[in-house]
């Protein structure tokens, strides 16, 4: 088991310029022929921010004490749940998309789902660059907790590479998995603290909901923006929520990567 996982870590460094020309043709292509062009991948995004913060802001806006103006705390947990949203759909249908790559015999498809990811990607960095200017803009002082957005993004980064692996290698054979990934979404961003805290819910923070919701990985990263930007908390003083998250991602990390390596040899008989 150890082998195969090495080994696919092994193929994609050794792939890593590859993987990066493709991750940036797959960004330049994906709306390309279109007269705004990349312009599109920032425009739903932004029309959602302002749909929510109209709905949202007149709901929440005298709830609880939020430590920051709501569009920034709204925008701060938007931002992390967009790039789940693009890169877990995306990797999903690497190998679909990319079905001509996959039935050549020489090329290493172990790169496709992380190109997709990758491409994803580079929007959710214009979103957190995004996010520190309006948090400058604020009066928000930078200091060194800004800093822990990275290890927070990197955090996000490897949920969805693990969960993209996993959807990738099922849906070459059961299609349906589209939709229900599509489902599971449309939950996750209602049942996540996005649009609204514990709080506001009336739910006891260390009540037993609240400890079944936190259950979902994403939470650990929505949370960590937020306690690093407004709150100035450390990811270290959340140590059981730290050791969780990584428990579940490295976990789902190492079955999509097995789950990769043992149904990779069909996948050109099915495409």
């Amino acid at each position: 088991m150890l082998t195969k996982i090495t080994s696919t870590f092994r193929e994609l460094y050794q792939n890593r310029k590859l993987l990066m020309t493709l991750a940036k043709n797959d960004f330049k292509t994906k709306y390309a022929g279109s007269y705004l062009g990349i312009i599109w991948a920032f425009v739903q995004p932004i029309i959602t921010i302002l749909v929510y913060w109209f709905v949202f802001g007149n709901i929440f806006q005298t709830g609880s004490d939020r430590g920051a103006p709501y569009v920034l705390w709204l925008i701060t947990g938007l931002v992390p749940w967009f790039f789940v949203q693009e890169g877990i759909v995306s990797g999903m249908n690497a190998f679909i998309e990319y079905n001509y790559l996959v039935k050549k015999v020489v090329f290493k498809i172990s790169i496709l789902p992380l190109v997709k990811v990758i491409s994803a990607f580079a929007v959710n960095l214009f979103f957190i660059f995004f996010v520190l200017i309006l948090y400058l803009a604020y009066g928000f002082v930078p200091d060194f907790y800004f800093l822990q957005i990275a290890y927070y993004a990197f955090c996000l980064f490897t949920l969805v590479v693990a969960v993209s692996y996993i959807t990738s290698s099922i849906v070459v054979f059961f299609r349906d998995l589209n939709q229900i990934v599509n489902i599971v979404l449309q939950i996750g961003v209602w049942m996540t603290p996005i649009m609204w805290s514990f709080s506001d819910l009336n739910i006891d923070p260390n009540g037993k909901i609240a400890t079944l919701l936190k259950l979902n990985p994403v939470y650990y990263i929505v949370n960590g923006y937020r306690t690093s930007l407004i709150d100035k908390i450390g990811f270290w003083e959340f140590p059981a929520l730290s050791l969780y998250f990584w428990v579940v991602t490295l976990a789902l990390l190492i079955i999509g990567l097995l789950l990769f390596k043992k149904l990779k040899i069909h996948f050109a008989d099915v495409l």
